[in-house]
C-alpha cells in the first residue's frame, strides 16, 4: 500500500512495557493491513466468512488490546483502539468493522454488568482464550423471546443481521421475557445457535453479517449481566456508552476505508495512469488537475481523522467518570461522536467515488475491484440515517438539547 501520509500515531517519550506493547500492536496492525490490502480484491470477490482474517487478528493480539493488564490484556485506550480499527480498515473495511464491533461488544460488560466481578471473569476468559465477541441486539428486528423451562431458560427467535455471526465465540443478547428485558452473554457453541449464509449485500462482504436463529437455545442464570428490567426503565448512564462508541467504530472504519482507497489510487496513478493527451506533461503524476484533486481528498481525510480523534478522546473522558457520569456529560461527548459520524460519512463517500477521477477509465476494470471501497462505505453508511445524526448535532448547537438515549443515539 502506498504511503499516503496518514496521520501518525503519537510516540510516547518513555520506554515502559506498556509503551512497547502499544508500539508492537500498532506495528502488527500495519502489517495485517498491508496483507489485507494485497488480497483485498480476491477477498471481496469470494465474500466468505472471514475465519482466517479473525484468526490473524487473534494471533496478532489485537482482540485483547483494550482489556486491562490485570486480566492479561494490553490496556490500550479507546483512542488507540479506534485507531487500530482505522488501520485495519485501510486494508479491508469489513475486518476493520469486525475488530471495532468486537471492542465494543467485549468491553460493554465492564461498564454495564451489575456485578463487576462477573465482568472481570468474562474479561479474563476472553484474554486467556482469545475470544471474539459479537452481538444479537439489532433494535430494528422483532425481539428474541426467552422463557423459563425447568431449571434454566430457553431462547427462541431470529435476528436478521448479526455481524460476525460465524466467527463469534461470545455474543451479547437482549431478549424479552414476561414483559421484561433480559441482558445476557452466552457462548455460541451451545446447541440451538444457527447461522445462515444469507449476507448478500453489495459491500462489507466479509463482515459476516447474516441472520442468526435461536432454537431452544439454553440460557442459565450465570449468563445474565443485568437484572430483568421494565422496558420503560431508563438504563444507568454508564451502561449507554455502547452507542457513541459503536458510532465511533463506524467513523473510524469509514475513514480507514477512505484512506485505503486513496492509497490504492495513488499506487495506480504512479504505475498505470497515463497523462491526458492535452495535459502537456509526460507523467500522470505531474498533471496539475490530478495533483489538485489528490490534495483536496488528502485534506478532507486528514480533517475528518482529526475530528474523529477529538471525538474519541471526548467519549473516553466521559466514560472514565464511571458511575458518576451524568446524562449531560454523556450527551455532550456523544454529540462529538455524532459530528464525526456526519463528517466521516460525507468524506468517505466522496473519496471512494472521486479516486476514479485520479486513476482514469481503465481503473474501472472489474478485476481491480476498486469499486469495493465505495460499495463498503455505501453499504454501511446506511446503517442509521446520517441525517438524524446531523439533526442531533444541530439541535444541540442551536437549542442545547442532548440526544435521547437509544441503541442509535
Amino acid at each position: 500500500m502506498s504511503n499516503v501520509h496518514f496521520l501518525k500515531e503519537p510516540v510516547a517519550a518513555d520506554n515502559s512495557a506498556h509503551d512497547q506493547k502499544r508500539r508492537e500492536l500498532f506495528a502488527r496492525a500495519e502489517t495485517l493491513s498491508r496483507d489485507l490490502a494485497r488480497r483485498g480484491a480476491e477477498l471481496d470477490r469470494v465474500g466468505a466468512p472471514p475465519r482466517e482474517e479473525v484468526e490473524a487478528l487473534r494471533q496478532a493480539g489485537l482482540l485483547t488490546a483494550l482489556h486491562s493488564p490485570e486480566v492479561g490484556g494490553a490496556g490500550l485506550s479507546w483512542v488507540d483502539g479506534l485507531r487500530l480499527v482505522r488501520i485495519i480498515a485501510r486494508g479491508e473495511s469489513s475486518i476493520g468493522q469486525l475488530l471495532g464491533y468486537h471492542y465494543v461488544n467485549s468491553q460493554y460488560v465492564y461498564w454495564a454488568a451489575a456485578d463487576p466481578k462477573q465482568a472481570w471473569v468474562l474479561g479474563a476468559e476472553t484474554v486467556e482464550r482469545q475470544l471474539y465477541w459479537g452481538a444479537a441486539v439489532n433494535p430494528r428486528d422483532p425481539g428474541l423471546m426467552l422463557e423459563r423451562r425447568g431449571g434454566h431458560y430457553v431462547l427462541n427467535g431470529r435476528k436478521t443481521f448479526s455481524t460476525g455471526a460465524h466467527v463469534s465465540d461470545r455474543i451479547n443478547v437482549n431478549a424479552a421475557i414476561e414483559g421484561k428485558i433480559a441482558n445476557f452473554v452466552v457462548p455460541t457453541d451451545r446447541p440451538g445457535y444457527i447461522t445462515n449464509d444469507d449476507w448478500d449485500n453489495i459491500g462489507q462482504r466479509l463482515s459476516d453479517s447474516g441472520s442468526v436463529e435461536f432454537r431452544d437455545f439454553p440460557v442459565y442464570d450465570r449468563d445474565f449481566i443485568l437484572p430483568l428490567a421494565d422496558p420503560s426503565d431508563p438504563p444507568a448512564v454508564q451502561a449507554t456508552f455502547n452507542t457513541p462508541l459503536i458510532q465511533l467504530v463506524f467513523v473510524n472504519f469509514y475513514l480507514g476505508t477512505a484512506e485505503g482507497a486513496l492509497a490504492s489510487a495513488l499506487d495506480y496513478v504512479r504505475a498505470t495512469t497515463r497523462p491526458w493527451v492535452t495535459s502537456g506533461v509526460e507523467r500522470a503524476g505531474d498533471d496539475p488537475y490530478i495533483l489538485e484533486r489528490i490534495g483536496e481528498l488528502q485534506a478532507s481525510v486528514k480533517a475528518s481523522v482529526a475530528l474523529a480523534n477529538v471525538a474519541a478522546a471526548s467519549v473516553e473522558a466521559a466514560l472514565s467518570q464511571g458511575r458518576s457520569v451524568t446524562a449531560e456529560s454523556r450527551g455532550e461527548a456523544a454529540i462529538e461522536a455524532y459530528a464525526a459520524k456526519v463528517h466521516s460519512t460525507h468524506v468517505s463517500l466522496d473519496v471512494t467515488t472521486k479516486v476514479f477521477e485520479l486513476m482514469g477509465a481503465r481503473a474501472t476494470a472489474g478485476h481491480y475491484r476498486f469499486d469495493r471501497y465505495w460499495r463498503n462505505v455505501r453499504t454501511h453508511t446506511l446503517h442509521d440515517p446520517v441525517a438524524y445524526k446531523a439533526r442531533e448535532v444541530g439541535d444541540f448547537a442551536l437549542n442545547g438539547r442532548i440526544p435521547p438515549v437509544s441503541l442509535y443515539s
